[in-house]
């Protein structure tokens, strides 16, 4: 695929992808993880969806699609070199990954996770921070390990700190008023998101292009890729919190509301040009109903702002991977990304 070509009409299937990635990951996230303190690696399987409270195997592993494991090994291949080349990235970018959700389920008072309680509702919030500060640990040490650590610790370094910054950012958010001079705009919204979301996406993709031998200029899009799907994930994210159903997405519905968190959704129907306009930030201001809320949300179009952002950083990623010279079949794996992850929704 040379730079500004369209994605070769390649038919992928991404279960098989995604499950193919895995595969080659697993093994050398197991050996990371095996290195930990017993009762931390535990903690840590349990994160992952591999035990239960106690180190026996999960009857039923609830861990997630592993999208940024394959991000990153598809970075590798995108790149020209062989998917295990991106193995060490997928591990580090998995970890910290799975830190940030139990630090996030600590800051958040979130007691489930993937349908069963969170690491720091079954251990302990102490023990959970304990794994998660291990887990970052970890991270680093496959990363310095890996050939180009140097660089490739940079890169996640940046990535962390963006990632924080997303994350206080969407804490201060549930402070600020709902309407005024100090409200939460859209805008500032997407850069949080972004932030928050779409930088581990990002990183992976890009930390395996550089473990795979890719130019700068390919290293930066395939990470200014990562970042538009990642917003759009979290737009789409935002979305089946208020109108979800909950047994699909394990997530109790309304509760973005109930602690005052501003999604993108809400924002886009409190800054539209329609009467309901006024009512939603009534209610919202009086912490009124959050079912009406969410009505009120929706007839003020916001589900469908929120579509139509989700759709254009869809087609910013699109836009990143096309000016850049990609191996045909990993670019198109890439580009069907979106619409199977997101798919439920747009």
């Amino acid at each position: 695929m040379t730079a500004g070509s369209p994605v070769a009409p390649v038919k992928v299937d991404l279960p098989e992808v995604l499950d193919r990635c895995r595969a080659l990951v697993r093994p050398a996230m197991e050996a990371a993880v095996g290195g930990l303190h017993p009762w931390v690696g535990e903690m840590a399987g349990y994160a992952l969806g591999w035990y239960e409270v106690g180190g026996a195997p999960a009857a039923a592993a609830p861990g997630g699609k592993g999208v940024r494991q394959a991000l990153a090994v598809l970075g590798a291949e995108a790149a020209g070199a062989p998917g295990r080349t991106g193995v060490p990235a997928a591990v580090a970018v998995e970890l910290v990954h799975t830190f940030s959700l139990l630090h996030d389920d600590i800051m958040d008072g979130d007691a489930t996770r993937r349908r069963r309680p969170a690491v720091w509702k079954a251990y302990g919030t102490g023990p959970a921070v304990l794994a998660g500060d291990a887990l970052f640990a970890l991270a680093v040490e496959t990363l310095a390990a890996a050939p180009e650590g140097p660089a490739a610790l940079r890169l996640l370094s940046a990535a962390l700190a963006d990632l924080l910054r997303g994350q206080a950012d969407d804490l201060q958010f549930a402070a600020r008023p709902w309407t005024g001079p100090d409200r939460v705009l859209p805008e500032a919204y997407r850069t949080m998101a972004e932030h928050k979301t779409g930088a581990l996406l990002g990183c992976a993709a890009a930390l395996g292009a550089l473990l795979g031998g890719a130019p700068r200029a390919t290293v930066d899009a395939l990470d200014r890729a990562g970042r538009h799907l990642g917003t759009a994930f979290q737009v789409v994210d935002d979305m089946l919190g208020l109108w979800g159903d909950p047994a699909v997405t394990g997530k109790p519905v309304h509760a973005d509301l109930r602690e005052r968190k501003k999604t993108y959704p809400v924002l886009a129907a409190l800054d539209a040009p329609h009467p309901a306009a006024r009512r939603l930030a009534e209610l919202l201001e009086s912490d009124g109903d959050p079912a009406r809320a969410a009505a009120l949300a929706e007839a003020t179009g916001g589900r469908d702002a929120a579509l139509e952002e989700a759709r254009r950083q869809v087609a910013a990623a699109r836009t990143a991977l096309a000016a850049v010279p990609l191996r045909a079949a990993a670019a198109a794996e890439l580009d069907a990304l979106p619409a199977f992850l997101l798919g439920r929704a747009l």
